[in-house]
């Protein structure tokens, strides 16, 4: 079946930077878009970037010149580099796969950033 397995969440300072991965299994990851969301709060849930399986991505405005995403698809990985993160980047970060129209997601990594 398929998983998703993310890393390096963690506390950061404001003006700092995390890069965030997730490794899928059990599909040919490369043949699927692939992204992040975001959970700011319990009603709140955004989407912040995603990329196409040929590699064009495409940006939430609050994180465009600030976030890239990427793939590696000969790891099976979706990376997100953050820089300059503010406080307000502050939630839980889901990836996801979207393979014929369903939607698979990871577990979750939480993101502090504080002031």
């Amino acid at each position: 079946q398929v998983q998703l397995v993310e890393s390096g969440g963690g506390l950061v300072q404001a003006g700092g930077s995390l890069r965030l991965s997730c490794e899928a299994s059990g599909i040919i990851f490369s043949a699927y878009p692939t992204g992040w969301y975001r959970q700011v709060s319990q009603n709140q849930r955004e989407s912040v970037a995603r990329i196409t399986s040929s590699g064009s991505a495409n940006y939430a405005d609050f994180v465009q010149g600030r976030f890239t995403i990427s793939r590696d698809n000969a790891e099976n990985t979706v990376y997100l580099q953050m820089n300059s993160l503010k406080p307000e980047d502050t939630a839980v970060y889901y990836c996801y796969v979207i393979v014929r129209g369903t939607y698979y997601w990871g577990q979750g990594t939480q993101v502090t950033v504080s002031s």
